[in-house]
């Protein structure tokens, strides 16, 4: 059965007669018309899956929109009217085409002016759709028209002379030959351009809008010499909001040929996340203060409360002069002020008058990160709705974690055993051999802490469904083969131990950290390593190295080892970069021992939704790296709090990349100094402040 779906993303309208038209998606994924771009963007935020059928092509994309002004969009397009490969290896699949689309938006619609956006479609892969264009958009009552220039496969009507060709003849003719994966900016805003546009209409049905566009291709020029007959340059469509996180399109395009798509969206910034009905609720907080001494109180059993109520692991409860101090682990709340509120309202439940402040000492594996001091009065007013957040806000204090000389009111030793199960999956798309190759796994994994900075951790994972065995195709490799034998780690084996590792961690000094670590690190490497970090409390900078000696293992992930071995390392440096985006920037050797960088851009917002993409050059060539000229791809990570009725500190990680190759290859690890020191981020706690009072 083939699948008939298009894309729309609509956002919430009025039901006025004059309400603004949606930002809804292009059949390509990203918004726009059908089978144009518009220089519209989604809120920033916007995540939004979508397939589309407008024959002989279906499209498989994602829109991801980190910043208000970019947009980002992943598409896999079949081609089915022409094959993947010979049948013995693709059997009936049909030719499948990788794609990244990017958008920006250069000025933004004023009184007099028009939205305007710069866009590129197919910058990475086979380059089949590539298309460069400017686009401008004019909103009117309920009419949103638009108007652009696209060079490639958007304009391939070509009916006008290039602009740019006035500057340099090279503009005039757009170079067929490109190299597979690579950007190929030789091509870029060559050849005769056409003119496309439309326009939107928001009915007075607020979930209907419809559209009509002036296609600026004439479909003369298809790839793979698949050229379809155009009786008419204007499509026309109709978009439908199923509801808040589902939208239906149908139209007619090239005047021939029917449009049926379906889109699900949703806004992890402004989407609410579940309440938390399986969370403890929050103590009250008590009428009066206690009376009772210090060192009468029962520890003991307000360890147990932090840790059920607040999610502190207790290692350590002491008093300095008027301050209570909480040495311990959080290990439950993604927000931290959530976590130092709750911890207030049971020590305010605890301890007398003597005491005005209470302090929580973060620590992961005895490494001291931050402590959060929140002043007792200013709490409980705020609570009792007597005073404003604002004033907690201000005077409640994030800050290194540094020795103190305090009196031990009660001390534990935290049980040394811990354990937990899951469902684990991993998936290959695109491939020769079938469109989704997928393994479902169950995993047990443990942690056993000799002391609270040593541990050793580690777990087993037993294949329940996959459907590898059409996992054929073994890829050419010019390099050691790091990662290309991913088919042999799949299949070998339906039981395997994917890590199993000894660890210590340090503070060395009051912003320097350290970890050394050895055993079985991954599904594919063993070996010893260790890692440095120096953050400083509360900068937007830190910088790392980690220096690692690995061994291949053997496909059946049990305790053998192969004959490959090499030395692997990275000198990392973390920033803030303008418009709330983070970088991270890699120097160093790879596991193919190529050489070379990696810069990672994200954008992460308050709720910790985080949109990232990454990019590798090493010392190998095109030709030594093979299909995809280097590496790249993009990652979503998802808290569970996000969407979990219970609090969670555990991440749904999501990467897509076109190719596994073997250049640019990085070292798995499994535990990363950079992310136990997170509490170290003031701005994360500051921006999340108000769950102080949840």
């Amino acid at each position: 059965m083939k699948l008939r779906f298009a894309a729309a993303v609509l956002l919430p309208c009025s039901l006025a007669t004059h309400a603004e038209p949606r930002y809804t998606q292009n059949d390509f994924g990203g918004v726009g018309l059908l089978q144009t771009p518009t220089a519209r963007m989604a809120p920033a935020g916007e995540l939004s899956l979508n397939a589309n059928r407008t024959e002989p092509y279906s499209r498989y994309s994602l829109s991801l929109q980190p910043l208000d002004w970019l947009e980002g969009t992943f598409r896999y397009t079949s081609i089915t009217n022409r094959m993947y490969g010979s049948e013995a290896l693709s059997g009936t699949q049909s030719y499948k085409d990788k794609a990244i689309d990017v958008k920006a938006r250069l000025w933004q619609e004023s009184h007099w002016l028009p939205e305007v956006a710069l866009g590129f479609r197919d910058i990475g892969g086979t380059g089949l759709f590539s298309s460069e264009y400017f686009v401008a958009n004019k909103r009117y009552k309920n009419l949103d028209f638009s108007l652009g220039i696209a060079w490639g496969y958007i304009g391939n009507r070509g009916d006008m002379d290039n602009p740019l060709g006035y500057l340099d003849d090279s503009f005039d003719t757009r170079p067929t030959d490109t190299s597979v994966g690579d950007v190929n900016t030789n091509t870029y805003f060559r050849g005769s351009p056409a003119l496309f546009g439309g326009v939107v209409y928001q009915t007075p049905w607020a979930p209907l809008s419809l559209k009509i566009e002036f296609d600026g291709n004439d479909y003369k020029h298809e790839p793979q010499n698949n050229n379809q007959v155009q009786d008419s340059p204007i499509n026309i469509g109709a978009v439908y909001k199923l509801n808040e996180n589902i939208d239906l399109t149908a139209g007619w395009e090239r005047g021939n040929t029917a449009l049926f798509g379906i889109t699900l969206h949703t806004n992890f910034v402004s989407r609410k996340a579940p309440a938390k009905t399986y969370d403890p609720p929050a103590q009250p907080l008590p009428t009066s203060t206690p009376t009772v001494g210090l060192d009468q109180v029962d520890w003991a059993e307000v360890s147990k409360q932090l840790e059920s109520n607040a999610g502190y692991k207790v290692e350590r409860i002491a008093q300095r002069d008027s301050e209570l101090m909480v040495y311990g682990e959080q290990s439950k709340y993604f927000y931290s002020a959530k976590g130092a509120g709750r911890a207030s309202r049971i020590l305010d439940n605890s301890a007398n008058d003597e005491i005005q402040w209470f302090t929580m000492v973060n620590k992961r594996y005895d490494m001291p990160v931050e402590e959060t001091s929140v002043p007792r009065s200013t709490f409980r007013n705020v609570v009792n709705n007597e005073q404003d957040l604002v004033d907690l806000h201000r005077t409640t204090e994030v800050n290194r974690a540094t020795a103190h000389y305090d009196k031990t009111l009660y001390q534990q030793k935290p049980d040394p055993f811990t354990y937990g199960f899951g469902l684990g999956y991993q998936q290959n798309l695109g491939g020769p051999d079938g469109f989704l190759l997928y393994q479902i796994s169950a995993y047990a994994e443990g942690q056993y802490r000799f002391t609270p900075s040593t541990w050793a951790s580690g777990g087993i994972s037993a294949n329940l469904l996959n459907n590898y065995d059409k996992f054929k195709y073994d890829t050419a490799s010019n390099l050691p083969r790091v990662r290309t034998d991913l088919r042999q780690y799949v299949t070998t084996s339906d039981v395997t131990m994917p890590a199993l590792q000894l660890n210590k961690a340090k503070r060395l000094d009051q912003d320097l950290y350290g970890m050394v670590y050895g055993g079985y690190l991954e599904s594919m490497y063993a070996g010893v390593g260790g890692e440095l970090l120096y953050r400083p409390m509360g900068e937007r900078w830190s910088v790392g190295a980690d220096l690692n000696y690995v061994r291949q293992r053997d496909f059946d992930q049990g305790f053998g080892l192969r004959d490959y071995r090499t030395v692997t390392g990275h000198i990392t440096s973390y920033t803030k970069l303008p418009f709330d985006l983070d970088a991270a920037v890699s120097v160093g050797r790879y596991l193919a021992r190529d050489w070379g960088t990696t810069i990672d851009i994200s954008r992460e917002f308050t709720n910790g939704v985080k949109f990232g993409g990454w990019v590798t050059r090493t010392t190998a060539s095109k030709e030594e790296y093979g299909e995809g000229s280097f590496d790249k791809g993009i990652y979503i990570s998802i808290p569970f709090d996000e969407m979990m009725s219970v609090s969670t500190m555990s991440r749904a990680n999501i990467a897509w990349a076109p190719l596994t190759r073997d250049g640019g290859a990085m070292l798995h690890r499994q535990y990363s100094l950079h992310t136990m020191t997170d509490g170290r981020n003031r701005d994360a706690f500051y921006e999340n402040f108000e769950k102080i009072t949840e």
